[in-house]
């Protein structure tokens, strides 16, 4: 049984009358009008209920492109997922009440924010609640290839184990081994953290390079060029986010420079990886193995991917935790609650930031 924290949905800071600005009457107002793309955990549901005139989806299929135009017509705030593409096109169908949309998720590169805010919407997220449970999924990938443990388990359930043998399944041992991370932020720092535990070395690249004193804290070595770090890593952990200059920032060249031993794991987003190359070098045996969370295409994924033992494949899961969730929910929450008494959303994102 997962026991939630006891502050979590309850809102309690969030009443109206201690949201009103000082000196501010209390009037009664009409209720914003609230539109959420997929099902949502049933707390945060029925505590949207509760707050505002929300639409709730029947099922957990997303919308399509028409029902997130009828939505962006009908609805003061819509709540989106990053199912949901809201490029310029879909904007410019946007009714004139629209004025927020609250992304249920930390990444927002399925919304065109500079568009948005040009038409006066305002654009949030929620920032920082799952930086640990992707960090545990990255850290848990690194495992499950460097060990082969889906190979152990695929021979488990097709009762095909024979007993104990010295040369069975050989893995290799994470400590002492150099880790990788291309995108030094907070996922990024908390995989090093867990790394760190396991006696990795780790090193990483990122846009600027960290302040000392963090760098100190993960024993960590900075590499401003990526193809030497790339050339010289054993586990390369993908860590950024999705923006044009991350596109196929792993390519076919650059995949070429990992040593044909190392592997490489993405809990970020699929689009950072040329998944066409990926899949030809390791069905090669030009890189020893991959452990995905994402992937270029979402759920189109390259079947022959699917075929190669030394490859585990996940549904996109390194969020998926009922607290992690949760807080999502309750961040989306806030930055309604805030916009509709006037103020700033707390998690607003702004180009600038992107």
């Amino acid at each position: 049984m997962v026991l939630v924290p006891a502050r979590v949905l309850r809102h309690d800071a969030m009443r109206p009358e201690r949201l009103q600005s000082r000196g501010r009457a209390a009037v009664a107002r009409e209720r914003l009008s609230v539109v959420v793309t997929r099902r949502l955990p049933e707390p945060v549901e029925t505590r949207l209920s509760e707050l505002f005139d929300v639409r709730l989806r029947e099922d957990d299929t997303p919308m399509s492109r028409a029902e997130l135009a009828t939505a962006l017509k009908d609805a003061d705030v819509l709540v989106p997922t990053v199912t949901d593409s809201i490029d310029a096109a879909l904007l410019a169908q946007a009714g004139d009440r629209l004025k927020l949309i609250a992304n249920y998720g930390a990444g927002v590169d399925h919304i065109d924010v500079a568009t948005a805010r040009q038409r006066g919407i305002l654009v949030s997220n929620t920032p920082g609640v799952l930086t640990d449970d992707t960090a545990d999924m990255a850290m848990a990938l690194i495992m499950a290839v460097v060990r082969r443990i889906p190979e152990g388990l695929a021979i488990m359930q097709k009762g095909d184990w024979q007993g104990w043998s010295p040369t069975a399944l050989l893995g290799g041992r994470l400590a002492g081994r150099r880790l990788g991370i291309l995108g030094m932020g907070s996922i990024g720092q908390a995989v090093a953290k867990r790394a760190g535990a396991f006696g990795m070395q780790v090193h990483y690249h990122n846009r600027r390079r960290l302040r000392p004193e963090i760098e100190d804290r993960f024993e960590a070595t900075y590499w401003e060029s990526l193809d030497q770090m790339v050339a010289r890593m054993d586990v390369l952990s993908i860590n950024c986010p999705s923006t044009p200059s991350t596109f196929h920032l792993m390519n076919a060249r650059r995949l070429k420079l990992m040593k044909p031993d190392a592997v490489i794991v993405n809990t970020s987003r699929g689009e950072v990886i040329d998944e066409h190359a990926l899949t030809r070098m390791l069905r090669a045996g030009e890189i020893a193995g991959a452990g995905l969370d994402v992937y270029e295409h979402g759920t189109d994924i390259n079947p022959r991917l699917r075929e190669l033992e030394n490859v585990v494949l996940l549904p996109h899961m390194g969020s998926a935790t009922l607290e992690g969730r949760l807080e999502m929910g309750e961040k989306v929450l806030l930055n309604i609650k805030t916009f509709e008494d006037g103020h700033r959303p707390p998690d607003q994102v702004v180009p600038s930031m992107l």
